[in-house]
């Protein structure tokens, strides 16, 4: 089962493995005139109610595929208002081939006295207006269609979903279309087994590589659309740049502000980094059980996504401090580095993702593999295992919620440099505050890869963590490489 945000992503990474949409599109529609020709002899009388996305150019390829047919195929709008490239190409491939095809800008034109368009006249009645990614009650022309969908007496055959289907959130239009019959692509959709209708899944060559690695379409996923949350990244004592490069990471990945409170003896260090940072000091050269107690209060206050670990140190007390921290906190929570020691004896309400490198996945319980991709299904386990998504990072990526795993196959040799780890944290926790928690990790590490991928074009083996942050805004919404 997929949602439809899914299956967008899913199809961007197919397109970005050498699958194009357009090759999808040809095969989607080839499936829906099949599920035609399975409830109408040759010659019926098919009408074609198409909106203008992709839903809809999956219907005009149908079209050609029923020749044996007598087939109209109605657009709701004009034709120049077609949205997508790939649809508006096989729309005019059908006028250019002499197909009936006929625009449809006023709704009026499927009152009963419109006879051109009375659909009682069909057999067979294809409802491609609207497809996922769509809620909320039809709108014009959209409605008025339905209603006449709905009010024939004819076999109705959906695209993918019917038109008012939410394929996300269930929340289902009180005028959507009535299917008597739904053809939908890769996987069945959320809901679907709950309509009265026939349900068939067309595979239409999606290669399992599009779900299993992390790829553009999970950026599209992840994708802030604003800035957005305020980051709290708890770290430093021996250390000071880790904590600097996840607050600066999360800011270049759309974060409003970004926050670290550090032990007193380095904040000035930390500020030191950038003028951009929030560097709130406390008492201590260490983080300690005292301390942790005042930054629980803070980060529950203001629900920030919170970076626990970079540079923070493995003294006893910190290591206390940080489990206290975490058992107490309900919020949302990247764990890294030094902290991930203490995760898998926690009982806590956060949501947590956990992002260690195959030395700290070991030291956690983990497996203890060389290649982390070879070692997915025990990552997986693990996660359901400890309860919270774990980000294994190496040469490959691994991301998984003890139910769902992605791999992430960006990034470089160069990236052994220090601190990289620490930009992908950063670059999670700001992700956090727009998408899930799995979303969140994969698209952060392809995200970081990519990053990595870019210096290396010019600086092969010679560029610094820092040198990425001002990679990150290219990546995630330059569409440049991804």
């Amino acid at each position: 089962m997929i949602t439809g945000e899914r299956m967008a992503a899913v199809d961007a990474n197919a397109a970005a493995l050498g699958v194009p949409r357009k090759q999808l599109m040809e095969s989607s529609g080839h499936a829906v005139a099949r599920a035609v020709r399975a409830v109408a002899d040759p010659g019926a009388r098919v009408v074609v109610v198409a909106g203008r996305g992709n839903n809809g150019g999956d219907a005009f390829v149908a079209a050609r595929f029923l020749d044996e047919y007598d087939v109209t195929t109605l657009l709701l709008g004009r034709a120049d208002q077609i949205g997508t490239e790939i649809a508006r190409e096989n729309w005019d491939a059908l006028q250019r081939s002499d197909y009936d095809t006929r625009s449809v800008t006023d709704s009026s034109e499927f009152a009963s006295d419109a006879t051109a368009l009375d659909l009682d006249e069909a057999d067979v009645i294809v409802d491609a207006m609207l497809g996922t990614g769509i809620s909320g009650d039809l709108r014009e022309p959209a409605a008025t269609a339905a209603r006449a969908i709905n009010d024939a007496a004819t076999t109705v055959v959906a695209v993918d979903v019917p038109s008012g289907f939410d394929a996300d959130g269930g929340d289902h239009a009180d005028n959507a279309v009535e299917a008597d019959r739904v053809v939908t692509f890769h996987d069945t959709k959320p809901g679907l087994d709950e309509l009265a209708a026939d349900v068939t899944v067309a595979d239409i060559g999606i290669p399992d590589a599009a779900e299993r690695f992390v790829g553009p379409g999970d950026i599209d996923l992840a994708r802030p659309d604003g800035r957005a949350g305020r980051p709290y990244i708890i770290g430093g004592g021996p250390y000071t740049g880790a904590p600097a490069l996840a607050a600066q990471a999360a800011l270049r990945a759309s974060a409003e502000l970004s926050f670290v409170a550090a032990p007193e003896s380095v904040a000035g260090e930390i500020q030191g980094y950038s003028e951009d940072l929030i560097v709130q000091s406390y008492e201590s050269d260490v983080l300690t059980p005292e301390r942790a107690e005042d930054l629980l209060e803070t980060a529950e206050q203001y629900d920030n996504v919170v970076v626990l670990g970079p540079g923070l140190g493995t003294a006893d007390e910190t290591l206390e401090a940080a489990r206290q921290f975490l058992e107490s906190y309900t919020g949302r929570v990247v764990v890294d580095a030094d902290a991930l020691e203490v995760v898998p004896d926690l009982e806590t309400e956060a949501t947590l993702v956990c992002t260690p490198n195959r030395r700290e996945l070991a030291g956690m319980g983990g497996p203890d593999v060389d290649d982390l991709a070879d070692a997915a299904d025990e990552i997986e386990a693990f996660a359901a295992e400890l309860g919270h998504v774990v980000l294994a990072k190496g040469a490959n990526d691994v991301i998984t919620d003890g139910e769902r795993t992605r791999i992430s196959r960006s990034g470089t040799v160069g990236m052994k440099v220090g601190g990289t780890g620490d930009t992908l944290a950063g670059i999670v926790a700001a992700l956090l505050e727009h998408a899930e928690p799995l979303d969140a990790a994969a698209a952060g590490a392809h995200v970081n890869g990519v990053a990595g991928e870019r210096l290396a074009e010019t600086q092969a083996f010679g560029f610094l963590a820092s040198d990425m942050l001002e990679e990150l805004p290219a990546v995630l919404w330059g569409g440049a490489d991804e």
